[in-house]
């Protein structure tokens, strides 16, 4: 071959083994290497993309620090950390923030120091919501008082015949039964009707020695003549009426003893029969036994005790209702008439006995019917299981069933201690007790008092958040709030809690004379302008020479740090309160009336008569809305809510002090 020039050049050649040199391919050797470079970029991506998303958080975290603008405050300080002091679970890298349940600024401490108590005896966990929280959780509170219950057992026995109305009619005199007039069993009988005829030759004897004796005048064989016939079942009447007749009867009646049923039938019409021999068995059913059996559980609330020996019934009358599946809705009253003297070792059930009235014999033996007994609280006063009750007149301390969560090692009710906040309480109850209206009750042995305002729903949200995530259970609950149709409080996520509730219900645990020299301090002379009472119960801080009040735990040690410092800058606050406001500043009495025009016009009426709160003596709207609480079906007016529990303790001297504010704001 030749190019353009006239040059020839040899065509490549390519070797084969054992065959001529054949012409290779320049394009195949280039596209191997091309196709090995195309992999090899792709396993070199496939590799970077799967660093970068194992490092992206180291990634980004280099980014933002070498992006951050540089600056003192900028700068994190590794060995510090920012915390909420009312919120322990709250915690920050730097300052800038604020706590987001209670909007206050966060304090600074060292990493790993223990700034919060621990939990007291008997609570075993603590946690507060914000509002718009508690709204959606639906939870509710009322204080613990005392109310009427009754302790209700129920069980299944079945009716059986009194025993004590089983009578047997037997033949007193050997004879031969002329005539049946009670000739079938089961019939109905009464007492003194005629059962059967009875011919026997003693009788006819015993007759005419009757009557010769009357001839005779002879007294003695008389009397004896009648005593025979007394003891036959011929009564005083029958007797003289043989004498007037002045003839022998030769036919003895046998009457019936009883109102009642024939059990058993024994002779038939002609047979004969021995002295002593059984003629019938009888049963009255006017009134029944219903046996049931009872679990050991229950029987310390029976009442201790024997059995009176003439009657055996037990020394204390305890009612029973009985009801059967043949009349159902209908209730058969009672008593209980006999505890067994054992258990039954199979079954662990003691059996007891009840006596039921059965006047028109529709409870039958052998029927099965479900027994209630009800025991008041008199009755419980004098069981075993009554003696631990904290009883008064009104009634039984207890908490209503939904609030409380049995973990099956120990049962727990959520107390809220403050306004929003909550702490799980350790209690010791008693067995499940009825209501009036049918609401279910445990009595409170150990761990609530009087008063207590304990959450009666949304304890088991509250309870389920705080075990699934404590770290999250201040800042987040879920669930659905209200009754359903109901109108619920306008409440927005943003929305801060009531500060003058949680400043009154702080300041209410406090003694007397702490909470005097609060009020006059007011705020805390360490964080400027957080109100003491608005982060929880202040903190009493003993000083050189004084005491100082500060909002937190958090401040405690800045305030001992400067002792002086932290005094004066207190009674300066406290000198500021006692300061009398200038006159013709009206923001106290346009407070007053603003928070008076937020109520209705009725409640608004009786909350200008009233004036003032009977349980601190601020006036009505000073601290807000007016809180309204129904005092024995009255309408009473608190300064706040945290008023409540002390109107309702005691509702007669509520009502005094309400007539007596009401009188004093009359013109004279």
């Amino acid at each position: 071959m030749s190019d353009m020039n006239g040059s020839t050049h040899a065509p490549p050649v390519s070797m084969t083994p054992g065959g001529p040199p054949l012409p290779a391919r320049p394009g195949r050797l280039k596209t191997i290497v091309l196709v090995a470079l195309a992999r090899l970029r792709f396993l070199v991506v496939l590799g970077a993309i799967g660093f970068v998303i194992v490092k992206w958080d180291d990634l980004l975290a280099r980014y933002e620090k070498w992006t951050r603008p540089a600056g003192a405050e900028a700068v994190a300080d590794p060995d510090h950390e920012y915390f909420c002091p009312m919120h322990p679970t709250v915690v920050r890298a730097d300052n800038k923030e604020k706590c987001p349940i209670c909007f206050m600024p966060l304090s600074k401490r060292k990493k790993g120091e223990a700034t919060d108590e621990p939990l007291p005896p008997g609570v075993t966990g603590r946690v507060q919501l914000s509002p718009y929280r508690v709204v959606l959780a639906g939870v509710q509170t009322r204080p613990v008082g005392y109310v009427p219950l009754t302790k209700e057992i129920t069980t299944v026995g079945s009716v059986e015949f009194n025993e004590r109305g089983l009578k047997t009619v037997s033949a007193r005199v050997k004879g031969r039964i002329d005539t049946l007039v009670v000739n079938q069993t089961g019939q109905m009988v009464h007492k003194g009707d005629p059962l059967a005829l009875l011919y026997s030759p003693d009788l006819v004897v015993t007759v005419q020695n009757l009557l010769d004796a009357r001839k005779a005048s002879n007294r003695d064989l008389e009397r004896s003549a009648r005593d025979r016939l007394a003891l036959w079942g011929i009564d005083d009447a029958q007797v003289e009426a043989i004498a007037k007749a002045g003839k022998p009867v030769t036919q003895l009646t046998i009457r019936s003893p009883i109102d009642g049923h024939v059990l058993r039938k024994y002779p038939r019409e002609g047979q004969y029969v021995e002295e002593g021999g059984p003629l019938f068995d009888l049963a009255d059913l006017s009134t029944v036994w219903v046996q049931a059996q009872l679990y050991e559980d229950d029987l310390a609330f029976l009442p201790p005790g024997g059995h009176d020996a003439n009657s055996g019934l037990p020394a204390r009358k305890v009612p029973v209702v009985a009801t059967t599946r043949a009349f159902p809705g209908r209730g058969f009253e009672g008593t209980l008439s006999f505890l067994f003297p054992h258990v039954d070792p199979d079954s662990r059930t003691l059996t007891v006995r009840f006596e039921v009235g059965n006047a028109d014999h529709e409870l039958r033996p052998g029927m099965s019917a479900t027994v209630t007994l009800k025991l008041s609280p008199d009755l419980l006063a004098d069981t075993p299981a009554g003696a631990r009750l904290k009883k008064t007149a009104g009634g039984v301390l207890a908490v209503p069933e939904p609030s409380v969560i049995d973990t099956g090692r120990q049962k727990v009710v959520y107390r809220e201690t403050l306004p929003n906040t909550f702490e799980g309480v350790t209690v010791e109850l008693g067995s499940r007790m009825t209501a009036a209206d049918g609401g279910t009750y445990y009595p409170v042995l150990a761990g609530l008092g009087e008063g207590d305002r304990i959450v009666t729903a949304g304890s088991f949200l509250i309870d389920a958040e705080t075990r699934l995530n404590p770290a999250l259970g201040s800042v987040f609950i879920g669930g659905s709030g209200g009754k359903p149709g109901g109108p619920g409080p306008t409440v927005r996520p943003t929305t801060p809690a009531d500060e003058e509730a949680t400043v009154s219900a702080a300041l209410a645990s406090l003694s007397p004379d702490d909470r005097k020299l609060v009020e006059a301090q007011r705020t805390c002379p360490v964080l400027d302008g957080s109100r003491l009472g608005s982060m929880g119960v202040p903190v009493k801080v003993p000083l050189d020479g004084g005491t100082a009040f500060v909002c937190c735990k958090g401040c405690v040690k800045q305030a001992q740090a400067d002792p002086k410092k932290t005094l004066a800058a207190a009674d300066a606050l406290r000198a500021a309160t006692e300061r009398p406001k200038p006159s013709g500043k009206p923001d106290r009495a346009a407070k007053i009336r603003a928070a008076l025009d937020t109520l209705s016009p009725d409640d608004r009426k009786l909350a200008v008569e009233q004036k003032a709160c009977p349980v601190t003596g601020e006036p009505l709207g000073s601290m807000g809305k007016p809180h309204k609480v129904v005092v024995s079906g009255q309408a009473v007016f608190g300064c706040c809510r945290a008023c409540e529990e002390e109107l309702l303790a005691r509702p007669a001297e509520t009502l005094k002090k309400v007539a007596d504010l009401k009188s004093a704001a009359k013109p004279k």
